[in-house]
């Protein structure tokens, strides 16, 4: 199995350490998925607080995008059978699973998974929510519900999408592993690179989205998501409206007087 590139350590965890770690660095909020010896299955408090710490990235000014990881040498097994996702923790209810991928779906900051390791069964859905996934090429994936007499019900919702229908029969009717080469090929993934090189490589994306409006790439987040959903003549018309209010919008303006004006637009911290 690959190990978490030099800037993503793995960290033993104890009883007292917290299921996830969050920290922000070059505008990117880091959420790390923190119990490497359970192969940061999702327990309901670790899901809870990945909820928690979505809403906290969400809110802060200071963070253009989102990066969820793991800690030791797996993304994420699945769901933890001891204590599944949306459980009662400490007198709070539980979030469910289809909560926490929704969120991530609806976050207007772009979610770039960073898979450091296998990604299983309700991990995948981690995965299939995110909206740029870059993985480490020989990490192994398997949507291996069936194995145990379960189907991969809720996180088909965010991985068919991206499968499509021929894709998912057999990896669905199956369980088989494949890998991070093969994800990308099959378009679970956007990049697979050697483990070395997964930091660097998420690294281009967070500096992308950087340079970018940050309103603009919220809105195009949300066109992703809507303009397929339309007939193509009620597409044309609320894209051609779309268009229109971010031309005149003041971060267009500013955007364009930049490119004129041979400089970084303001939103770009040096």
């Amino acid at each position: 199995m690959p190990t978490p590139p030099s800037s993503i350590p793995a960290t033993p965890s104890t009883p007292s350490t917290p299921v996830t770690q969050y920290a922000l660095r070059q505008g990117a909020a880091w959420i790390t998925m923190n119990r490497p010896e359970q192969r940061n299955a999702l327990s309901a408090a670790l899901v809870n607080e990945l909820s928690d710490h979505l809403d906290a990235a969400i809110a802060d000014p200071a963070v253009r995008c989102i990066v969820l990881t793991g800690n030791g040498p797996a993304f994420c097994a699945g769901a933890d059978l001891k204590s599944p996702p949306g459980q009662t923790v400490s007198g709070r209810a539980g979030v469910s699973l289809a909560d926490l991928l929704a969120r991530i779906q609806d976050a207007p900051k772009p979610v770039i998974a960073a898979i450091n390791g296998a990604a299983f069964a309700g991990g995948l859905g981690l995965v299939g929510a995110s909206d740029i996934v870059v993985t480490v090429d020989e990490a192994v994936f398997s949507f291996s519900e069936v194995k145990i007499g379960v189907i991969p019900a809720v996180i088909s919702v965010v991985c068919l999408p991206k499968l499509g229908p021929h894709h998912g029969m057999k990896l669905f009717l199956t369980g088989e592993r494949f890998s991070g080469t093969q994800a990308v090929a099959m378009g679970l993934a956007h990049l697979a690179v050697p483990a070395s090189g997964l930091a660097v490589a998420v690294q281009q994306q967070i500096d992308a989205i950087n340079a970018a409006g940050p309103i603009a790439v919220a809105e195009c987040k949300k066109l992703v998501r809507r303009i397929p959903t339309l007939p193509r003549d009620a597409a044309f018309a609320e894209a051609t409206t779309w268009s229109t209010r971010m031309f005149l919008s003041a971060e267009a303006s500013e955007g364009m007087a930049a490119f004129r004006e041979k400089r970084k637009p303001n939103w770009v911290q040096d």
